[in-house]
């Protein structure tokens, strides 16, 4: 490979490399330097230019070159006089053997440095239980090297996906489950409230057209589509429990719902819903309760006396078997997709309570008796994760099954894809529950900062890279690297034709479905 630059100057945190004339270094270009036991990776994370020519002179030829006196510097060469000088960090240490190791050194001085090469990461194998992520990226150049991490390892230990609207990260998200689909070793559970992700127009790409889609991807929806299940939870499901954390209510109201819940148990939802009457309840309390209800679930009593559900999600006579369908698909390692597009934000994330906790409750008893390690992880994917996991709404109506999962799961084999553009509004002690950050583009100065104050390595001289991360464009930063790893997203339109017309080839011993990994 060509030199493209040379050091001159810095120190560890900041080496300091002169770009040689006609050559382009970008911000976030990964570059090396070769030494005699190896070779170490550079990445650039700052530009800015250099001159023989002292700043008062160059701003008086400029003056004169502007205002028509002419002012051209011709006592130097143009490639000697003015240059580009890039910032960068090592990031990594790759000796002769292919160990990959944390830099403790500075490179030699003066030494050349040239752009990384495909060869330079041949160290980058595909682990068991692959999960895709996307190539290689250097700056914007996309490298032919994949990039996989260990799902078992990953979603288990939580993925927070961070940036603002528009970045590419349901195209990432989607791109990932494909990866996973047919392989029995994952449960996914989607909440989609953009309903993207199942692909349900003949036209439109998604996860029913994986190879293995058939009995791997579940759909569930009030408005189905032939071959999917229609998404209806019976009232007689819901707990009060479910609530927690999800909706909030008033001391009085919360006393009301046990009363309702310890007196009729699975039907205490239709009787409040009805009107009936306790004494230790007061009216006014209980028309609340109704008008709550109303909202949230869209459940209501007609003129006839009549228990009807705007929505059609909840049911008083429907529905008796979704739960324990849904868990039992988790469990078998199938991706579970639940259309929640025709629901409000808490009715949503109540739908997500209930099968979470019903998953959670079942791996709980699986780990008292020593069945755990034969099952299947389950992840959870949620849009918005403020929603559940933000500091005021944990300070407002106490910790709820999503922020259980996050700090407890991986004790249970339990994990979530949490989506944001908002990583501020979370807790620190959440995010330092979550392993693996997959960052993409984000403008915004306070929630760079959040980022990177929570990333699993130092990342503190990346924030203009992040600023500047086009869509598709990623970091990952885990614990299961050794270095934050650029990547380029594929389009996930593109990124399937690589699989049109080819049928699975590998059999899971959790399952008799097949997987074809690419």
């Amino acid at each position: 490979m060509s030199v493209i630059g040379q050091i001159v100057a810095g120190k560890v945190s900041s080496i300091l490399i002169r770009e040689k004339s006609g050559e382009k270094i970008e911000l976030g270009d990964l570059l090396v330097v070769d030494e005699q036991d190896g070779y170490l990776i550079l990445k650039v994370f700052d530009l800015l230019y250099g001159s023989q020519v002292p700043q008062a002179a160059r701003e008086l030829l400029a003056g004169m070159e502007l205002e028509g006196h002419g002012g051209t510097v011709d006592f130097l060469e143009p490639e000697l006089r003015s240059y580009v000088l890039a910032e960068v960090k090592a990031i990594a240490k790759v000796t002769d053997k292919r160990e990959l190791r944390i830099p403790k050194t500075l490179p030699g001085f003066f030494k050349s440095v040239r752009l990384i090469s495909e060869k330079d990461l041949d160290f980058l194998t595909k682990p068991p239980q692959p999960v895709y992520l996307g190539r290689v990226r250097s700056g914007s150049k996309v490298l032919d090297v994949d990039v996989f991490l260990n799902g078992l390892d990953v979603f288990t230990h939580h993925v927070l996906i961070p940036a603002t609207t528009g970045r590419g990260k349901s195209n990432l998200v989607k791109v990932m489950l494909w990866s996973v689909v047919g392989d029995n070793d994952f449960g996914v559970l989607v909440l989609d409230p953009h309903d993207e992700y199942y692909g349900r127009q003949a036209n439109v790409k998604g996860l029913k057209d994986h190879p293995n889609a058939k009995g791997n991807v579940h759909y569930f929806s009030s408005n189905p589509v032939p071959g999917t299940s229609t998404l209806v939870f019976n009232l007689k499901s819901i707990k009060p429990s479910h609530f927690e954390g999800i909706v909030e209510f008033t001391d009085a109201q919360w006393d009301a719902i046990k009363i309702y819940y310890n007196q009729y148990r699975e039907e205490w939802i239709e009787n409040i819903v009805s009107g009936t009457e306790v004494k230790s309840v007061a009216l006014r309390t209980l028309d609340v309760l109704q008008r709550k209800f109303n909202n949230i679930l869209g459940v209501y009593m007609d003129s006839s006396g009549t228990l009807q559900c705007r929505s059609r999600v909840f049911s008083d006579t429907a529905g008796e078997s979704t739960i324990g369908e849904i868990i039992k698909l988790l469990e078998d390692g199938r991706v579970v997709i639940l259309d929640t597009s025709r629901l409000l934000d808490q009715a949503e994330l109540l739908l997500g309570s209930i099968v979470v906790e019903g998953i959670f409750n079942r791996y709980q008893s699986y780990k008292s008796t020593g069945e755990l390690n034969d099952k299947p992880v389950v992840t959870l994917v949620i849009e918005e994760a403020p929603r559940v996991l933000g500091t005021e709404v944990l300070a407002s109506m106490g910790e709820n099954i999503y922020a259980t999962v996050a700090r407890e799961g991986r004790k249970f084999k339990i994990g979530l894809i949490a989506i944001t553009q908002l990583t501020s509004l979370i807790p620190r002690t959440v995010l330092a529950n979550m392993n693996t950050k997959i960052i993409m583009g984000n403008e915004m100065a306070l929630e760079r900062r959040a980022i990177i104050e929570s990333a699993a390595q130092d990342l503190s001289e990346e924030n203009r890279t992040i600023a500047s991360l086009d869509k598709g464009e990623a970091i990952i930063s885990s614990n299961f690297t050794k270095f934050a790893v650029p990547i380029q997203v594929p389009l996930f339109e593109e990124y399937t034709k690589n699989f049109e017309g080819k049928a699975g080839t590998k059999k899971k011993k959790s399952g008799d479905s097949t997987v074809f990994i690419g």
